[in-house]
């Protein structure tokens, strides 16, 4: 009975972590029409880090100490956050959310391609590179190259740019990061601290132009910032803690149902047969990246590297 209550909760905790992020997209297309790419960047890192200052404090923690685990961590918070986080802010002035969260879902794709060049992907199964070549056929699908998409190419460019960069970066946290015993509470809030300070260095890059929010413009910073940056950035170092990269990896398969639901819904998004089709094919592409060859049931376990595939706004 506690093994399946365990796995509910383990599921339960995957689908609010869908949620949540998936949402990351609606609200970075509500908080464009008033701020510039930098200042949506800079507004998320801001809240996030600050929500999750405040909660590290105040349950007793501390943020790390040491000059190597910082240098880590600045690493980290470009790859991880600065880096993407401007990118699809950039990106979704062209395209709409539903496209940019089934862009986003390609991250495993780019991790299992980063694992073959470095080399920690031997023996690929030809399923698994069925599924990395089927991937790319369907983001060519969506960019339709034959086609003048103008911006709208360049927008999806920038999306594709946020998703291997988090591959980078949650390769980087898993070696160097996740495990060495600090909190992940502590871990998540010294990371988007660093993302604030490297974002701010972009101000000058449009960041710095007056503005004028409104209240919708306002609740979707403050959501975007503090739920969707700050909350889902800490959920997504426990997944990782407790239940290993396998369960968080699982998130990025709801992503784009999340997006494509709220764009839909919400921003009245319409999405072509093309456009359907090709994040279809990005789905199940990287379903089949994810697929294991079973292991033999008389042989003791391994222990394997955590690396950290899952997809992040």
């Amino acid at each position: 009975m506690s093994g399946a209550v365990g796995r509910t909760r383990a599921w339960m905790r995957v689908g609010v972590l869908a949620l949540l992020w998936g949402s990351t997209f609606l609200w970075i297309e509500l908080a464009l029409d008033a701020l510039t790419p930098v200042q949506v960047t800079l507004s998320r890192c801001v809240l996030g880090s600050a929500a999750l200052l405040v909660a590290c404090l105040g349950s007793g923690g501390r943020l790390p100490r040491g000059g190597v685990v910082w240098g880590h961590i600045v690493v980290a918070a470009f790859f991880c956050n600065a880096l993407p986080f401007a990118m699809f802010s950039i990106g979704q002035q062209t395209i709409d959310s539903g496209v940019a969260g089934a862009l986003n879902a390609t991250t495993p794709l780019w991790s299992l391609l980063i694992g073959i060049v470095i080399g920690s992907e031997r023996g690929l199964r030809p399923a698994r590179l069925g599924g990395l070549l089927l991937g790319f056929a369907g983001v060519v699908l969506i960019f339709a190259p034959w086609q003048a998409t103008g911006p709208v190419g360049w927008g999806a460019l920038a999306i594709l740019v946020a998703a291997a960069s988090y591959a980078v970066g949650f390769a980087y946290m898993g070696r160097k990061l996740v495990g060495n015993g600090v909190p992940t509470i502590s871990l998540s809030a010294a990371q988007l601290i660093a993302a604030t300070g490297l974002t701010a260095l972009t101000l000058p890059a449009g960041g710095l132009t007056t503005i004028e929010i409104g209240p919708k413009t306002l609740i979707a910073v403050v959501i975007l910032g503090v739920v969707a940056t700050g909350i889902t950035f800490h959920l997504t170092y426990r997944i990782i803690a407790a239940e290993g990269a396998t369960n968080a990896a699982t998130v990025g398969y709801l992503l784009p149902v999340v997006s494509v639901a709220l764009g839909a819904i919400v921003l009245d998004e319409g999405l072509s047969l093309r456009i359907t089709t090709g994040m279809v094919v990005v789905l199940v592409g990287v379903g089949l990246t994810r697929s294991r060859k079973p292991r033999p049931s008389t042989l003791a376990p391994e222990a394997t590297p955590a690396a950290l595939t899952a997809p992040r706004t």
